[in-house]
């Protein structure tokens, strides 16, 4: 399923505003910016594409890795930012971070995060440093292994960039990418699960495209319930709330509640009635 910025009515207007805070803030020259640079950038959904797992990477540690290090068991967040970006990335990963700590999910344990650089020119020093400073706002015991933040060549994250539908041009002018805010959470196979934008994420939202995304595998009964009357909708990102479904599980609980009083009644009456006999 692909569906364009174009598709969303006044979505254009939000995402060209988050797309000029990647630009503002850094160049005096965005009068000279090639004006068909937005134009460029955005977020094409492609539900249930198989990112290639077999794309090499670079760890902040130095170390050669493949995205399928950290896909087999647990769900992914994937973000698309870079390092030294001078304002939309850090927005968009004090977001994410934001919506992980108000989960009681823990990075590691029932997910994975993988943060990849869109800048080739960017270095594991630069991923170490800001891995670093990330769990240590994180403040979950045992997350480090959870959180991965990458750099690698230029075909390598622009292939995994088309797979996700993640599109960003360099600016020669101010020397910065342009680029939409948004993260996408992965099944543990690698395929496309949801997608959430923007640079605040629910941390509700983000719960429920997890549990989806794990085939049910975390989360309580309770998120069934919950998966049941919210639904994901594509065009906005978010999940929203399911009249129907709502209703069946409301008539439901209703059925029930009738059920149970009428066995207590009958139980009592039964009582009663042994006690005057």
């Amino acid at each position: 399923m692909r569906i364009r910025n174009s598709d969303y009515g006044m979505r254009p207007r939000l995402w060209t505003a988050a797309l000029m805070l990647s630009i503002l803030p850094t160049s005096h020259a965005v009068a000279q910016t090639d004006p068909d640079i937005f134009e460029k950038v955005g977020i094409d959904q492609k539900l249930d594409s198989q990112v290639p797992l077999d794309l090499e990477f670079v760890d902040d540690a130095g170390r050669v890795v493949r995205l399928r290090d950290y896909f087999g068991d647990k769900p992914v967040v994937l973000t698309l930012v870079y390092f030294e970006c001078p304002m939309l990335c850090t927005l968009i990963l004090n977001g994410t971070l934001r919506a992980m700590r108000a989960l009681d999910f823990t990075a590691g344990e029932e997910f994975q995060v993988v943060t990849v650089s869109i800048d080739p020119e960017e270095t594991p020093a630069l991923a170490a440093a800001k891995r670093a400073q990330y769990l240590e706002n994180y403040q979950r015991d045992g997350a480090a292994p959870g959180w991965q933040f990458l750099t690698g060549r230029e075909d390598q994250i622009q292939a995994l960039a088309d797979a996700v539908g993640f599109r960003y041009a360099y600016d020669p002018i101010s020397g910065e990418y342009a680029h939409a805010g948004g993260i996408m959470v992965l099944t543990p196979e690698g395929r496309v699960s949801r997608y959430f934008y923007g640079v605040e994420y629910s941390a509700r939202d983000l719960r429920l495209g997890l549990v989806e995304a794990s085939d049910n595998r975390i989360g309580t009964p309770v998120d069934q319930i919950l998966l049941y009357c919210f639904q994901y909708n594509p065009l906005t990102g978010k999940y929203s709330f399911a009249i129907m479904s709502a209703l069946r599980v409301g008539g439901v609980l209703t059925l029930l509640g009738i059920a149970l009083l009428l066995i207590f009644m009958i139980r009592r009456e039964r009582v009663r009635a042994s006690a005057r006999a």
